[in-house]
């Protein structure tokens, strides 16, 4: 599974650090995917995800206000 937080876009809301703090942070005015790659201008984290991760990163994906989060399988 690969992780894609597309930070332009992000607005610092926080919905995806308080959903799913396994993989997001804050870090100043923008969420942070924890541990990931830059991209181009996206941040990517690809691995084996916990059940748990899966399900939290589902929630963050889902709730995002500026749909700036994607998952793919």
């Amino acid at each position: 599974m690969k992780v894609v937080h597309e930070v332009e876009k992000c607005i610092g809301c926080g919905t995806c650090a308080a959903l799913c703090p396994a993989l997001f942070e804050m870090e100043g005015a923008k969420a942070k995917l924890k541990g990931a790659a830059a991209e181009g201008s996206n941040m990517v984290l690809e691995k084996e995800f916990t059940a748990e991760e899966q399900e939290c990163a589902k929630q963050a994906e889902g709730n995002c206000p500026v749909n700036c989060i994607h998952i793919k399988e």
